[in-house]
């Protein structure tokens, strides 16, 4: 077994900075997402919308992706007219 590294005490200090932040930033990024996943529930229910349909809409407009979006639909549903299985 190879010996692991030895960090200075400048590269600790660092790494144990970016950790702390690393995990504060994770747990935040998790309360956020629990309430934004609250929040599309709500509406969805109120709507009578899937929810996994409002949050496609916000990742959509997030990456700014919906011609691409859009273009691959349009190639899903020439697949499945091309074999048959449109709806």
């Amino acid at each position: 077994m190879s010996a692991g590294r030895v960090f200075n005490q400048d590269e600790k200090v660092k790494l144990t900075q970016l950790i702390n932040q690393g995990l504060s930033t994770l747990n935040e990024i998790e309360t956020l997402t629990g309430g934004l996943n609250d929040t599309v529930k709500a509406i969805a229910e109120e709507m009578e919308i899937k929810p996994s349909v409002l949050k496609r809409a916000i990742k959509t407009a997030y990456k700014s992706t919906l011609t691409q979006t859009n273009e691959d639909h349009e190639e899903l549903v020439t697949i499945l007219e091309t074999v048959g299985r449109a709806i």
